[in-house]
């Protein structure tokens, strides 16, 4: 089973946007001749704001690509490797990267792959507070503004998956914390998370 984009969306995303296929059988060997590649058995998905963006058609390239009407959607993702000729992943690790919204996905690339080392820890944390919104919530708030006990935060984005993430690793600093949200919605969604 795999989910593809249908076509370029313009406005708010529906799921008349999107499509699930029941896909034939799947070989769960990586083709004869692929070095360094794996096969993934996807166990979790994230589903992140800046997946709604690579729906639409830029003029301008973005940092990531739009995605293409008719093919899968990617985004991150825990898996299981069920087959490698990678020598750095064997099969039976648990790994988390960017993936294939399908049951399973030939990696033909899986240099940025990591390995989950904690699997006692829940995989689904992989997609938020330990995948990529929690690095880049931690790279932006302790290695690159790098406050101090007692400054102030201002925090834009806030009830987004990483702003939320910036505002609590502020307040267990001691800062002062300020942030924004673009609807009252986020806002009292914010706040109920918060209280």
């Amino acid at each position: 089973m795999k989910v593809l984009l249908k076509h370029y969306v313009t406005g708010k995303a529906a799921e008349s946007d999107m499509e699930v296929v029941a896909t034939e059988a799947v070989e769960l060997k990586v083709p004869e001749g692929s070095k360094d590649a794996i096969v993934l058995k996807n166990l979790y998905l994230s589903c992140d704001p800046y997946m709604r963006s690579r729906m639409t058609k830029h003029d301008t390239p973005s940092y990531v690509p739009d995605f293409v009407p008719g093919e899968v959607i990617i985004g991150y993702g825990v898996s299981k490797v069920v087959d490698s000729t990678h020598q750095d992943f064997k099969v039976g690790e648990l790994v988390w990267g960017m993936t294939g919204w399908e049951e399973y996905s030939l990696i033909s690339n899986p240099q940025n792959f990591f390995k989950v080392n904690h699997p006692e820890i829940p995989l689904s944390h992989y997609t938020g507070i330990l995948g990529m919104p929690g690095f880049t919530a931690h790279v932006g708030f302790h290695a690159i503004a790098a406050p101090k006990q007692g400054e102030y935060v201002f925090v834009s984005a806030a009830a987004g998956a990483v702003g939320q993430l910036v505002g609590q690793f502020a307040k267990l600093m001691g800062c002062y914390v300020v942030g924004s949200a673009g609807s009252d919605e986020k806002v009292s969604k914010l706040l109920k998370n918060i209280l």
